[in-house]
């Protein structure tokens, strides 16, 4: 007789110790507006991967990648800000 035994990882794989931490989820909510921007650049770009870009294609793209780059600006200048310590070096 063959016994059947479950694979651990697959039994546990949504226990409570697997959760992710505040901090962890703290830090998906501070690259929220940079991933969201990617997901609009990258949704620009796959609109022309069968065709020659339009030039509202080419607009929609450079006011995508325009975000992007200030969602990215603005979270270095938040995290940037929050590492500093105030004194003089």
């Amino acid at each position: 007789m063959n016994h059947i035994v479950t694979v651990q990882d697959a039994v546990t794989a949504f226990a409570d110790f697997m959760e992710p931490t505040n901090a962890e989820l703290n830090a998906i909510e501070q690259e929220m507006p940079v991933i969201l921007a990617d997901v609009d650049l990258l949704d620009a770009h796959i609109v022309t991967l069968d065709r020659t870009p339009t030039e509202v294609d080419e607009r929609r793209i450079r006011r995508a990648r325009r975000r992007a780059l200030a969602a990215r600006v603005a979270l270095v200048n938040r995290t940037g800000t929050a590492n500093l310590s105030g004194g003089a070096a």
